[in-house]
C-alpha cells in the first residue's frame, strides 16, 4: 500500500512537470499565432503611397481573392472531370440470411417407364447464409465525355485565370482612381488652408484701416463674409475626405478602423500625365476580349463534342468474388467459392429520342450568339477607346490653360492688393481678385486628376495595364 501511494506521488510530481511545460510551450506559441493574425493588417503602414495601396489591394481585396478561389475551383472541377481516366476501383460486400430458401425444380426421368413424362425434383438453390465482396476493376478506354473535358481542359484553366486578370485590372482602376480622388480633396485642403489665411491677413487690415477711420465698415464686411465662405468650403471638403478616405480602404480591402493617410508627390503627378496617344487599338489586348475568345473556343468544342457524341463508349472490367456460403452463420467463412472474370463493354447509343441532335442545334445558336457579343465588344471597346482619348486630350489641353491662369490670377491678386494699399483699387476689386486666384488654383487641382484619370481610362482601353 506504502508503495502504492508513493508511486502516486511520483506521477503527480511528473503530471505537474509536464504541465509548467506544456503551458510555457503555449504562452509561447499562442502569441506568435495572434501576431501571425494580426500582421496582415500591421503590414500596412499608416502612411500609404499608391503603389503600396495597389500591392495591398491585389494581395487582400475580396474580389480579387475570390477570383483565386474561383481559379482553384476550376482546376478541381477539371481534375474532376478528368477523373474518369483513371482506373475506378471499388468493393460491393454483402451478407444475406436467407429467411426462406429459393428452390429450383429439375426434370427426372422414370426409367422403368419410359413413357411416363419426366418427373420434377426441387433443390435448394442456396444455403442459409451467403457473404459477397465483390471487387470490381473497371478503366474506361474511350469516352466522349471524357474526351471532351481533356480537349476543354486548357481553355477553361485559361478562362479561369483570365477572370483572375480582370479582377485585378478592375481592382487596379478602381484603387488608382479612389487614390486620386483623395489626393485632390488633400490638395484641395491645402489650397483652402493658404486661400484662409491670406483671407484672414486681408481681413485683420480691413478691419484695421476701418478702426482708424480711413474705411468704411463695407471693406472688413466683406473680408469678413469671404473668410466664412472659405472656412464653410474647407469644413465641407473635410467632410468629404473622410467618405473618400472610407471608399478607398474598402475597395483595398483595408478593415475601417485602420487609420491610413495617403503620401503623394505632386511634381512626380505632373511629370507622369504624358502618355504615347499614337498608339494603335488592339482588341487583343483587353482582357474582356480574351474572356469572351476563351468562351467562343471552349463553345466550339461543344459543339464538337454533340457532333461526334454517338460514338461508342468502351471499358475493360475485371470482377472477382470470394463468395462464403454455409448453413451455419459460424461457419460461414471457413470455405469460400471464388469467381473472377474479365471482360470489354462496349455501349453503342442508337437512339436518344433527338436529344444530341437538339443540344448540337442548341449549342450552335449559343456560339452565333457569342459571336454576336463579340461584335458588339469590339464596337463598345472602340467606343471606350475614342472617348478615353477624347477626354485625355481635352484634359490636357485644359491643364496647359489652368496652370497658366493660376500665373496670371497670382499677378492679379498681387497688383491689385498693392493698389488698394495704395488707396488706387476698392477693396471689392481685392476680394474679386482673390477669389479669382482660389477659383484657379483648385480648377487647376480639379483639371490635373481629371488628366490623370482620363490617362487611367485611356490605358484600360488599350489593355496596357501590367500587373506586377
Amino acid at each position: 500500500m506504502r508503495y502504492f501511494f508513493q508511486n502516486r506521488s511520483e506521477i503527480k510530481q511528473i503530471f505537474i512537470k509536464y504541465r509548467n511545460l506544456l503551458i510555457s510551450l503555449f504562452s509561447l506559441i499562442i502569441p506568435q499565432l495572434i501576431l501571425g493574425q494580426t500582421s496582415h493588417q500591421d503590414s500596412l503602414p499608416s502612411k500609404v503611397t499608391l503603389s503600396q495601396c495597389l500591392s495591398y489591394a491585389l494581395a487582400n481585396q475580396s474580389l480579387v481573392k475570390q477570383s483565386l478561389i474561383d481559379e482553384d475551383i476550376t482546376k478541381r472541377n477539371i481534375r474532376i472531370s478528368l477523373s474518369g481516366w483513371y482506373p475506378q476501383l471499388e468493393v460491393d460486400a454483402s451478407m444475406q440470411h436467407f429467411l426462406q430458401i429459393p428452390q429450383a425444380e429439375y426434370p427426372l426421368a422414370d426409367y422403368n417407364n419410359p413413357m411416363n413424362p419426366l418427373k420434377y425434383i426441387s433443390f435448394p438453390t442456396t444455403t442459409n447464409y451467403v457473404s459477397s465482396g465483390v471487387f470490381s476493376a473497371n478503366q474506361t478506354l474511350y469516352s466522349s465525355n471524357l474526351f471532351f473535358a481533356a480537349k476543354t481542359s486548357k481553355e477553361l484553366r485559361n478562362q479561369a485565370s483570365e477572370n483572375t486578370e480582370n479582377s485585378k485590372i478592375n481592382t487596379y482602376v478602381d484603387v488608382t482612381k479612389a487614390f486620386f480622388d483623395v489626393l485632390l480633396t488633400e490638395e484641395q485642403l491645402h489650397v483652402l488652408d493658404e486661400d484662409i489665411l491670406r483671407l484672414q491677413r486681408n481681413y485683420k487690415d480691413a478691419y484695421n484701416l476701418y478702426k482708424d477711420g480711413l474705411t468704411d465698415n463695407i471693406d472688413y464686411q466683406r473680408a469678413e463674409i469671404s473668410l466664412s465662405n472659405a472656412q464653410a468650403q474647407r469644413k465641407s471638403a473635410e467632410e468629404a475626405i473622410k467618405a473618400k478616405y472610407s471608399i478607398l480602404k474598402q475597395l483595398m480591402g483595408v478593415v475601417p478602423e485602420k487609420q491610413l493617410t495617403v503620401l503623394y508627390d505632386s511634381s512626380k503627378y505632373e511629370n507622369d500625365i504624358l502618355m504615347d496617344t499614337a498608339k494603335n487599338l488592339d482588341y487583343n489586348n483587353r482582357i474582356e476580349y480574351k474572356l469572351l475568345q476563351s468562351a467562343l473556343n471552349i463553345q466550339g468544342t461543344q459543339i464538337s463534342y454533340y457532333r461526334w457524341s454517338f460514338l461508342p463508349t468502351l471499358s475493360a472490367f475485371y470482377d472477382f468474388d470470394p463468395l462464403y456460403q454455409n448453413n451455419q452463420f459460424s461457419d460461414l467463412y471457413k470455405n469460400s467459392n471464388p469467381s473472377s472474370l474479365f471482360g470489354l463493354k462496349f455501349t453503342l447509343p442508337l437512339f436518344q429520342g433527338m436529344n444530341r441532335l437538339e443540344n448540337l442545334s442548341k449549342a450552335k445558336l449559343q456560339y452565333q450568339r457569342l459571336q454576336f457579343g463579340m461584335d458588339y465588344l469590339k464596337s463598345q471597346i472602340n467606343s471606350e477607346y475614342t472617348l478615353a482619348l477624347s477626354n485625355y486630350i481635352s484634359n490636357l489641353n485644359q491643364l496647359r490653360i489652368a496652370k497658366n491662369n493660376i500665373i496670371l490670377a497670382k499677378n492679379i491678386f498681387n497688383t491689385v492688393k498693392f493698389q488698394y494699399e495704395k488707396g488706387i483699387k476698392a477693396y471689392l476689386e481685392v476680394i474679386v481678385s482673390e477669389t479669382d486666384l482660389r477659383s484657379a488654383e483648385l480648377n487647376y487641382l480639379n483639371v490635373l486628376f481629371q488628366v490623370l484619370t482620363s490617362k487611367m481610362d485611356l490605358e484600360k482601353a488599350l489593355g496596357i495595364i501590367q500587373i506586377n
